[in-house]
């Protein structure tokens, strides 16, 4: 199967080379669902970009007879945050311009809804396929009233213009797979939006960290969140319902790295997702039994994460993936104290059982840095 290819432009440097995206859509022989993947949103997380290389030699060795639907790939989606350096470290988490996190500046319709209710009601004896379709030429529409800023004198920011291009390609699918890693040292696992565990177990991961609480800014939010007011909605009416809407974050290792174990287990799990979504349709291609994979699921309220009482290094620290206790020593830091003291070693305990899913990188901390990440 060849891919449609296309490279959208998305900002010219004062230099005046130019910055773009390259889209790869591959389009089955029959219609079906959308799937938008992308990779590289934070400049330091690439490991996503070798699982979409991956998967495009997978899809350019199958016939279009095996997707239903169609599936738009988007790698090194943020060129400006990729490109970013500090010496040898690739930074790329904020705009630098503009000092914001590059996951938190997309467009949240739910925040501009404020008809919903009124809508729920207007479709609340219409079947879900077709509510979806009003749904989603309202969210469209609403849309494409933020290009008339962007083209008017005055212009935006460019991380306005960024977001309208990113979240263009992906307003009409529905599934969407955003490709990230530990800005640390973390597990690979997958953060999902409520009442989507049964999919999550799909991906095949270990871990799944469901996202209680957010505020809509970051693209798997900004995509899921107002699918899911308005299920909210139709559940305050009396009637219960559940779009086959999905968005999740995947993260795969560690940044600036493209660890060979976690690409593959991102590799695997997508396509394990596709087929149990009928996106791919492939006699004889079988993976894990997915019914069977357990999956340890957490609550993202429940993370707690430890920050540097004191700055020095860290001595001594629990491994990542370690299952610790509440009131057990999870780390030591060496302070070199400017009082005419020796040097001192403090003790750090859990506050709460939980799972070490992150940890820092860099073992010499100021006071209030990040040191370790434990979920509950």
């Amino acid at each position: 199967m060849i891919p449609i290819i296309s490279t959208i432009p998305l900002r010219q440097m004062a230099s005046g080379d130019r910055l773009s995206l390259q889209v790869y859509k591959f389009i089955g022989a029959q219609p079906g669902k959308k799937v938008y993947i992308q990779s590289n949103l934070h400049g330091a997380e690439i490991a996503g970009n070798a699982v979409i290389h991956q998967l495009i030699d997978f899809l350019l060795s199958i016939n279009d007879s095996d997707l239903i639907g169609e599936i738009l790939l988007v790698p090194v989606c943020n060129p400006m945050g990729t490109n970013e350096r500090a010496h040898n470290f690739s930074p790329g988490r904020y705009c630098v311009y503009e000092f914001k996190d590059w996951n938190r500046i997309f467009w949240d319709y739910e925040k501009e809804a404020d008809n919903l209710a009124s809508f729920a009601k207007t479709q609340l004896h219409l079947d879900l396929e077709m509510v979806k379709q009003n749904y989603r030429a309202l969210i469209q529409q609403k849309f494409a009233q933020l290009l008339e800023k962007i083209n008017s004198p005055s212009s935006v920011l460019y991380t306005e213009k960024f977001r309208y291009q990113l979240q263009s390609l992906c307003l009409n699918s529905d599934y969407l797979i955003d490709l990230h890693s530990s800005t640390n040292q973390g597990l690979n696992y997958l953060y999902y939006f409520r009442d989507r565990e049964a999919s999550a177990k799909y991906f095949l991961l270990d871990l799944g960290i469901w996202l209680d609480e957010y505020d809509g800014d970051a693209f798997d939010e900004a995509f899921i969140k107002p699918w899911l007011a308005l299920e909210e909605c139709f559940k305050q009416l009396g009637r219960e319902i559940q779009f086959d809407i999905e968005a999740w974050t995947l993260e795969l290792g560690t940044g600036m790295q493209m660890i060979p174990n976690a690409v593959a287990k991102g590799l695997k799990g997508i396509k394990n997702y596709l087929l149990q979504k009928g996106v791919l349709k492939i006699a004889d291609f079988n993976l894990d039994n997915t019914h069977s994979h357990t999956m340890n699921f957490k609550t993202r309220s429940k993370v707690t994460k430890y920050y540097a009482p004191v700055g020095g290094m860290i001595k001594s620290r629990v491994e990542l993936g370690s299952e610790v206790k509440a009131g057990e020593l999870i780390y030591q830091i060496l302070s070199f104290n400017k009082e005419g003291k020796l040097p001192t070693v403090i003790d750090v305990c859990t506050q709460a059982n939980g799972l070490v899913y992150d940890i820092s990188i860099n073992q010499s901390v100021n006071e209030g840095e990040f040191v370790i990440g434990v979920s509950s």
